[in-house]
């Protein structure tokens, strides 16, 4: 697996790169290297683990559990939750460690593991790394110091953690969505449950499509990278809006009445605007990145609010949020960051604040939306490339520079090495798409001669 921590934890297929002693051997270290670090402040510590439906998540869970508690940590197993929902509780709950079982957006397979501190925030990198750095030294050979009798730690089912996420949901609403008619897909994902619940609870009707996890079924063919249930369902229904989420929840796109995608830029515009109303979007700005699309950035001058752009991540985007003080910051897959009510992107309150706008505005969703316009992007995955060269090939520096010439003032190129999957990502942006399409397909062979 090279670096085993990439940009949102650990992962790998399950069972494969991803094994039982290997989330055993990474609690142990996250275990000893934060207690090492200070963290649990001479107290004993107590770490909350949550997983999405995946079936490698049950003997995931189990490892992850058992290792922790073999270095001295009580546990708290709050089963089947979105990821937000793991990193609300460990802060709400006062828990040292936050752990979440889950690949995210990708296929059934794959599985992975992340780690949130004290607060419910994600770990810094040198933490990662040290944490990395000590699973090695002990999986070669140099032993644990491991506790006996009472010092273990002990292990407890805290179901209490559903209703406590939804009611936290709730009250951070602005307003309820009386009257509002919601299709929402879950992805037969983490939020399968809660989704629904939080909708329901706030006064919108609700019809679920993909909510019936089996533990095979997740993100297959549904859930936030395939809209297109979705947009039927919303156009059968005759709904006002439609929400759609990945496998773990830290994410939302929506589709309007038509059934139009309405991506992350255009829910952060309309979240923007709203915020900024309601004197809640501080110092008038918001936290982008180099993904954003350039009608978004367009949007927002117009609208005298600031445009800060990171490197692609959400954690990139959050580490900006919080140095700064911003309140509100996304990136186009619909990682939304609402940062005076979570401490990560959040599908399920993102979708609850994109109806609510609604439902307060009285405008449509297309309306909304239509404060920005999306200029032609294209996107294309090229796999089975050495991604690490993607910023050293000569001939591709070469190609990327003629397509940039070409492109002029109207248009943008981007590479980017994926830092979850074994790909590089070609993003062309022009004013005809036509033209874009054709820049990003001779970048994409060029990076599969240059890097294959």
């Amino acid at each position: 697996m090279g670096r085993l921590f990439g940009t949102d934890g650990v992962r790998g297929v399950a069972n494969a790169d991803l094994t039982a002693e290997l989330a055993l051997g990474l609690s142990v270290a996250a275990a000893h290297v934060l207690a090492e670090a200070g963290t649990f402040e001479g107290h004993r510590p107590t770490a909350l683990v949550g997983r999405d439906p995946r079936a490698s998540g049950e003997f995931l869970e189990a490892a992850v559990v058992a290792g922790l508690a073999s270095a001295g940590v009580d546990v708290l197993r709050v089963g089947v939750l979105p990821t937000p929902a793991v990193a609300y509780l460990t802060g709400s709950l006062g828990a040292d460690i936050g752990v979440m079982l889950s690949a995210s957006h990708n296929a059934m397979p794959d599985n992975g593991i992340k780690f949130f501190a004290r607060g419910g925030h994600k770990l810094a990198d040198e933490l990662e790394d040290r944490i990395e750095t000590v699973y090695e030294q002990h999986r070669t050979g140099e032993p644990w110091t491991r506790p006996t009798g009472a010092g273990v730690g002990r292990v407890t089912d805290y179901t209490e953690g559903f209703d406590r996420y939804v009611a936290h949901l709730i009250g951070v609403l602005p307003n309820r969505l009386d009257g509002l008619k919601v299709v929402l897909d879950e992805a037969h994902g983490a939020a399968a449950r809660v989704s629904p619940e939080a909708f329901a609870r706030a006064g919108a009707e609700v019809v679920t499509i993909g909510a019936d996890p089996d533990g095979l079924n997740i993100n297959d063919g549904c859930g936030s990278t395939h809209l297109e249930l979705l947009r039927a369902a919303v156009v059968e229904h005759g709904a006002d809006l439609g929400i759609a989420h990945d496998g773990d929840a830290d994410r939302c796109l929506a589709v309007d009445a038509a059934g139009e995608e309405v991506d992350g830029d255009q829910i952060l515009a309309v979240l923007a605007l709203a915020m900024r109303d309601a004197g809640q979007l501080r110092q008038d700005t918001v936290v982008g990145t180099v993904m954003s699309n350039l009608g978004f950035k367009l949007a927002m001058e117009r609208e005298n609010i600031r445009l800060i752009q990171t490197a692609v991540g959400d954690r990139y985007v959050l580490e900006s949020m919080k140095a700064e003080g911003f309140a509100l910051g996304g990136e186009q897959s619909g990682h939304v960051i609402v940062l005076d009510h979570a401490t990560t992107g959040d599908g399920t309150l993102t979708g609850l604040m994109l109806a609510a706008r609604v439902a307060a505005t009285g405008r449509s969703l297309a309306e909304l939306a239509g404060v920005m316009q999306r200029l032609p992007q294209v996107l294309i995955n090229v796999p089975d490339v050495d991604k690490t060269r993607v910023n050293t090939s000569s001939e591709l520096a070469t190609a990327v520079v003629e397509a940039e010439r070409e492109l002029g003032e109207t248009g943008r190129v981007l590479l980017r090495q994926s830092g979850t999957e074994p790909l590089v990502r070609v993003m062309v942006e022009a004013a005809d798409i036509e033209q874009a399409r054709a820049v990003a397909g001779r970048l994409a062979d060029v990076v599969k001669s240059a890097l294959g």
